[in-house]
């Protein structure tokens, strides 16, 4: 039994051992079904498939609890109102004997098929999934990590480019630019809407070549619903993104914000994750960034950024 590989330095120690004696000892009833470590890129939580059609996923680091209490609060009220499937919540942990994980075990383990083809169909599909979390009645929704300025990472965003230039892994010059555009973006003045926050490939799964789930909702919440237009960039290419935003149906501001947000992830994903800075302990994700960054420069290149 081994545990997955640690992203950062306080990462709790989880194993198939540990998953095991929690579910034996909180859900008697799942005790005897074998537990299963699931590959994933997924820096929050450590994901076992459970039997043969449950996922438990428990946070990697202290605190992330507030993730599966929010999940297991709201995924319910949304679902029926998303043409995509989502998680279903079925039972919430509490602290172990000798731990302070609290996970939660959902429906439908996460071994399907990532999304990888940036097919029209699956951005047509995502684009009115987008549409519909928007629509939902926000209400007391909590706020999104991902819903407030895109420039608030400022900082961040320019050591990742000091950096990465310096390395050789960027042109540090024109990803400067690129951002200070994003600073002057208009921002987002109308009452805070529903978003994923987190619409990466490893997200999204497929099954026979349609985009049929959305999973991982750690960033689900309230605000600018511009950072769900980011998987124009970190999910589809040049041949697709129209498709998805037409299907989306967001205005040219937010488009462009969206833009902003799948530079600042990239950067900043690629940065800490990365083996040129980086600890190199997430080379999927810092691929993601990468190309986030690529598709993003070459269209504001291009003169095609202007939203």
């Amino acid at each position: 039994m081994s545990s997955p590989a640690k992203m950062h330095a306080d990462e709790l120690d989880i194993d198939e051992g540990l998953v095991a004696r929690l579910v034996a000892e909180q859900f008697p009833r799942w005790g005897g079904l074998t537990v299963v470590r699931v590959g994933s890129a997924g820096t929050d939580n450590a994901m076992y498939r459970l039997g043969d059609d449950m996922v438990v996923r428990l946070p990697r680091l202290p605190g992330g609890g507030r993730q599966v209490d929010r999940e297991h609060r709201w995924l319910p009220r949304l679902a029926p109102h998303l043409p995509l499937t989502i998680p279903t919540p079925l039972a919430k942990g509490t602290p172990g004997t000798g731990t302070r994980l609290r996970g939660a075990c959902t429906n439908g383990w996460a071994a399907r098929t990532r999304t990888t083809r940036p097919s029209r169909d699956a951005a047509e599909e995502l684009g009115r999934f987008v549409a519909a979390l928007r629509s939902v009645d926000a209400g007391d929704g909590p706020p999104s990590y991902r819903g407030g300025p895109v420039g608030a990472d400022d900082a961040g965003v320019r050591a990742a480019i000091r950096d990465l230039g310096a390395a050789g892994a960027l042109d540090a010059k024109a990803a400067t630019a690129a951002w200070e555009d994003v600073l002057r973006l208009p921002q987002w003045d109308a009452d805070p809407v529903w978003l994923h926050g987190d619409l990466l490939p490893g997200n999204l799964l497929t099954s026979s070549g349609r985009l049929t789930s959305v999973i991982d909702f750690g960033c689900l919440g309230v605000g600018d619903p511009a950072a769900d237009t980011m998987a124009a960039w970190t999910v589809f290419d040049a041949g697709s993104r129209e498709v998805f935003r037409a299907a989306a149906d967001v205005d040219a501001a937010t488009w462009a914000r969206g833009r902003g947000w799948a530079l600042r992830f990239g950067l900043t994903a690629e940065h800490y994750y990365g083996e040129v800075c980086g600890n190199g302990t997430n080379p999927v994700l810092a691929a993601v960034g990468r190309r986030a960054v690529s598709e993003v420069l070459a269209e504001w290149a291009s003169g095609d950024a202007s939203g």
